[in-house]
């Protein structure tokens, strides 16, 4: 009888840990931020040429060539943190007992290095907008921001657009009720509430396809034209509350509706085994719990609402982008124009944040039950 004898295999050993260390990230990033840091320096020689001699407009574009070109200097400091980090990084690594710290200083390389990318193209992007404005002997900045004009015009403007947030504030309060009308119309229950509901989508249909300025146009011409009791003698101004509230009395019915959809059925079963009718039921239980869902949307609703009522200038409405165009005929410069866009921008930014932060509040509270 033999004995089997049996080879002894060597052990199964790791490979060593190795770091994946940043090689040329780095050295492109800093590159990157000289050549950035060169070029917003040309730009701001080439701004400061540009100014007039003397004035008042003169002081702040050489205040801005020279703020620019000393901020663009912050994009060297993300770069020479990456460097200085992939040469720890390198050090670390030839030590096993610091590989844990060669991997972190090698990824807060790569961040800074990312981070240097980052800022460069911002500032590159800046660089190129003060170049277009510089453009064919700062034509550009002449047309679109002359201080002389956007001074003369700014107070007719501003008194003008009264008229556009008077429009909108209007037409919000009115479509706030129409909407919450179709949205209820559409939803009525049973073979009784069907004819409604045919109406009420029919309406949405067309009133989502049509577009504002077509509808404002309709209004603010046909019925004066139609010689219709009580809505011919509707000035431009009121004519254009109605217009905007018919088409976004649509858009707001089915934000309406996506909120009372969203109610678990179970409230409405709890409400109607209680005794509560369907309009009830609407009334206390359900209405109320939708609309504290809806108001973000509702606010993006709003903020288009608002923009649309520049469109009331094809019916004789003075609002401000027709008094602009006033001043733009008479100078022959759009910057009365821009005077009108930095408007709607101040009123416009605030709501789209508070509509932000009311999404993602809503977003908290939906996570959180």
């Amino acid at each position: 009888m033999s004995t089997a004898t049996t080879t002894a295999k060597p052990p199964v050993t790791a490979p060593p840990p190795t770091v994946r260390l940043p090689r040329l990230l780095p050295s492109a990033a800093l590159a990157t931020a000289v050549l950035v840091c060169l070029a917003t320096a040309w730009t701001a020689a080439v701004l400061w040429q540009a100014a007039p001699a003397d004035g008042t407009w003169s002081w702040t574009l050489r205040t801005v060539a020279v703020v620019g070109a000393l901020a663009s200097l912050a994009v060297l400091k993300p770069a020479g943190q990456a460097i200085r980090a992939a040469a720890r990084a390198r050090k670390a690594a030839t030590e096993r007992e610091r590989l844990a710290e060669a991997r972190a200083e090698a990824a807060e390389a790569r961040e800074s290095a990312w981070v240097t990318v980052g800022a460069s193209a911002a500032v590159l992007l800046l660089t190129a907008l003060t170049l277009f404005l510089l453009a064919n002997d700062h034509a550009v900045q002449a047309t679109f921001f002359s201080p002389e004009a956007i001074a003369s015009s700014a107070a007719d403007v501003a008194r003008a657009f009264g008229t556009n947030v008077f429009i909108a504030v209007a037409a919000e309060v009115l479509v706030l009720v129409w909407g919450l009308l179709l949205a209820v119309a559409k939803l009525a229950p049973g073979r009784a509430g069907r004819p409604l509901r045919l109406l009420a989508t029919a309406y949405i249909d067309v009133f989502r396809a049509v577009p504002s300025i077509v509808v404002i146009y309709l209004i603010g011409f046909g019925l004066p034209l139609a010689q219709i009791p009580g809505l011919s003698a509707l000035t431009p101004t009121w004519a254009a509350v109605l217009a905007l509230t018919l088409t976004y009395g649509a858009y707001v019915a089915e934000v309406y509706r996506a909120g009372i959809d969203s109610i678990h059925w179970s409230q409405t079963a709890a409400s109607r085994s209680l005794g509560l009718s369907h309009a009830r039921t609407l009334r206390h239980v359900v209405v109320p719990q939708a609309v504290r869902r809806v108001v973000p949307p509702l606010l993006n609703d709003f903020i288009g609402l608002q923009k649309d009522t520049a469109l009331v200038t094809v019916i004789g409405t003075i609002d401000a982008f027709n008094q602009a165009r006033i001043y733009a005929s008479n100078d022959f410069n759009l910057s009365s124009v821009t005077v009108v866009a930095a408007l709607f921008v101040v009123i416009t930014i605030p709501q789209t944040r508070l509509a932000d932060r009311l999404l993602a509040r809503s977003g908290t509270a939906s996570k959180s039950d």
